[in-house]
């Protein structure tokens, strides 16, 4: 029984040492990994302004659509006085106020 003990004992700081080096690799990484997640969300990946720039396109149609609407309701409502639509145009740099 004491062999045993003994055996236990002499293989525990083994054991240990183990835990001991992952943590000081966490340690030492830990730095590095942050560094890294800060740049991740201080940048836009290509992917996030292909999704924006598309969300911002459509926002824009929508916006054209809406007021070619009224302006055609206009037109019913009186069309003497109706000309080409001169509205907003959606992707019209000139245009854009927003």
């Amino acid at each position: 029984m004491r062999k045993g003990f003994i055996l236990v004992v002499a293989t525990l700081p083994l054991l240990a040492g183990g835990c001991l080096a992952k943590a000081a690799v966490d340690v030492v990484t830990l730095p590095v990994k942050a560094v890294g997640q800060t740049a991740d969300w201080a940048t836009t990946s290509q992917d996030e302004a292909d999704r924006n720039a598309g969300r911002k396109l459509r926002k824009q149609e929508a916006r054209e659509g809406r007021e070619r609407k009224k302006h055609e309701e206009a037109c019913r409502k009186d069309p003497d006085n109706c000309g080409p639509y001169q509205g907003y145009r959606a992707g019209d740099p000139e245009g854009d106020k927003d």
